[in-house]
Formats: C-alpha cells, sequence, structure tokens
C-alpha cells in the first residue's frame, strides 16, 4: 500500500498544475519528459484530454502542446546527444538500466533502421525518454531524425490527445 499511496502522491500535482497553468503546463512537462527527465509525461496527456472532456481545455490546444513539447524535447535530446555523445549515455545511462552493450545494441538500430526507431519510440517507456540522445549519439542524420521524430510526435500525441477524448464516453457505457 506505501507504494501505491507515494505514486498517487507523485502523481497528484499533474491536474493542479494543468488547470492552473492550462496547456503550457502540459507543454513544459512533456519537454523535459521527452529529453530525459524522468517526468509522467504521457499520464499528464490523458488528464489533459480528459479536462478537454470536461469542457477546461481545447482539444485542438492538448493535441498542439503534446506535439510540439515532445518534438521540441526530443529535438533537444538529439542535440545533446550529438554534443555529449556516448561519453553521457555511458556515464548516465545506468540511471535508467542502460548498460555500454545496450547503448551498442540502440546505436546499431540507429544505423540500419533509424527512422523507425525514432518514429515508434515515442510508444515505448524509457525509449520515449531517450531517443532523441541515442540518435543525436549515433549520428542519425538531422533531416531524417526530424522528419521521423515530427510524425512519430503527431502519432503519439493524435492517439493520447484524442484517444481519451473520444472514447470516454463509449468506456463509461461499458462500465
Amino acid at each position: 500500500m506505501p507504494l501505491i499511496n507515494f505514486l498517487h502522491q507523485g502523481l497528484a500535482w499533474i491536474e493542479p498544475a494543468i488547470v492552473t497553468y492550462g496547456v503550457l503546463a502540459l507543454l513544459v512537462i512533456l519537454y523535459f519528459e521527452s529529453f530525459g527527465v524522468p517526468l509522467p509525461g504521457e499520464s499528464a496527456l490523458i488528464a489533459a484530454s480528459l479536462l478537454a472532456v470536461r469542457g477546461d481545455l481545447a482539444i485542438g490546444h492538448v493535441f498542439m502542446a503534446a506535439w510540439l513539447g515532445a518534438v521540441l524535447g526530443d529535438s533537444t535530446g538529439y542535440l545533446i546527444g550529438r554534443i555529449g555523445g556516448r561519453p553521457l549515455l555511458n556515464r548516465f545511462g545506468y540511471l535508467v538500466k542502460l548498460t555500454p552493450e545496450r547503448l551498442s545494441r540502440l546505436e546499431k538500430t540507429v544505423e540500419t533502421k533509424g527512422f523507425f526507431m525514432v518514429l515508434t519510440a515515442r510508444f515505448i517507456v524509457v525509449l520515449r525518454q531517450l531517443n532523441g540522445l541515442i540518435a543525436g549519439s549515433a549520428g542519425m542524420p538531422w533531416p531524417h531524425f526530424v522528419v521521423a521524430n515530427a510524425l512519430g510526435g503527431l502519432l503519439w500525441a493524435g492517439l493520447w490527445s484524442f484517444g481519451p477524448y473520444f472514447f470516454t464516453d463509449a468506456f463509461k457505457q461499458l462500465v
């Protein structure tokens, strides 16, 4: 039970922050989460979508804030990866169980399937936070990264913005 209380208290600030500061709070949360800061970005996006259902936010604004926060955050991660590169990931990777061996495998994946990795990484916890850093560290070409990042962010923001927004009533009817 203490773990559940800890998690609940850890997430309790999300809704009040978004109610108080609107989609700007969502954008900031997603921006920082997208380059490695351990924040509950997906939970914040779902909360914002549900606030839009309630009429507190405009769903279009929620979507745009989510997309911008994700794309700008991943782009920042990419630049950090290009500048700090492998030494940075080797030094701090242990914090997310990113061993040098795992990093080597991920860098090889970037070389062979980088576009697909960046496009889909946003849907995988931890990889969502690290994909920009890894793509930058592995030297993925910036134009390829930008296109994959923008498309992946669009798909992810669309799913988690509009999914809860449109399917909340359907879920209520099932329960």
